[in-house]
């Protein structure tokens, strides 16, 4: 455990699992407080990865002795996202990191559903507008209106980091998960102009764009390799929630000191044309 990320407070948006909780992990066992989210108190239990959210947060608390916050509601509802900005500011004062990592490939059946609800006819064309607009909603808004909430503050403080969590499929075009694509692309978008609005008041905003990453609900919404699930070795492995947050990590300290607007993928190098 280290101090780098002391009297920093972060905000990591779908943190109840997955990718999420191992950001909220990473920046606590750094040094700062953490604000984890879920959409529900208990949609830890839907790949079974916790009991409930205040169990999560219970737990990276008493690994990491941070001060942890858990707050839950659906993201693409503006009223949600002011209260909960405003239960965190009053709980800790400030936010000093977002991290957006809420959204998924997950259409109106919710991750109950087949493939871990990933849309049924999931292309361009079949895939319906229901399934569209709640994909749509899922990825952009919920990166959106956090950053709407949070970035005044850090433009008034003239300091502030946000990191949100597009993907590789928003960066070339392939005949499935199409609105998913679509919409990480739009967030990626949207991180370029926001970091060029902040970039006179000091305000950071770069993207991750992770690859093939293992998490409960991954290896649910598809069939596996099992001989890619290793930690060492050739890059053609899968990626792993840590390498991710080790990679927000770099974004939120020092190292990414003269870094912003920028697409970071971590892929293992699955995608290396320009993007």
């Amino acid at each position: 455990m280290t101090t780098r990320l002391a009297g920093k407070v972060a905000w990591v948006t779908g943190s109840s699992r997955g990718i999420g909780r191992a950001v909220a992990a990473h920046l606590a066992e750094l040094g700062a407080d953490v604000a984890i989210h879920g959409t529900t108190p208990t949609s830890t239990q839907a790949f079974e990865e916790a009991e409930s959210l205040d169990a999560v947060a219970q737990e990276i608390a008493n690994e990491t002795g941070a001060n942890v916050l858990a707050v839950h509601g659906d993201l693409t509802d503006l009223d949600v996202v002011e209260n909960h900005v405003a239960s965190i500011r009053s709980h800790f004062g400030h936010i000093d990191i977002l991290v957006n990592n809420a959204g998924g490939d997950i259409g109106t059946q919710g991750v109950t559903g087949e493939n871990a609800g990933k849309p049924v006819a999931n292309d361009a064309i079949n895939v319906s507008l229901e399934d569209i607009r709640t994909v749509l909603d899922r990825n952009l808004m919920t990166c959106i209106l956090p950053c709407r909430e949070v970035a005044p503050e850090m433009v008034e403080r003239k300091q502030g980091w946000i990191v949100n969590i597009g993907s590789i499929a928003g960066l070339s075009g392939h005949a499935r998960e199409v609105v998913y694509g679509v919409s990480k692309a739009a967030v990626h978008e949207y991180t370029r102009c926001l970091a060029a609005q902040l970039r006179p008041d000091g305000g950071y905003v770069n993207a991750i764009a992770p690859g093939e990453i293992i998490t409960a609900r991954f290896v649910a919404s598809r069939p596996t390799n099992e001989d890619r699930k290793v930690r060492d070795g050739a890059l053609t492995r899968y990626g792993w929630p840590d390498e991710i947050a080790r990679t927000v990590e770099f974004f939120v300290t020092n190292n990414s000191s003269y870094i912003t607007g920028q697409i970071l993928r971590v892929d293992g190098g699955a995608q290396l044309f320009p993007s």
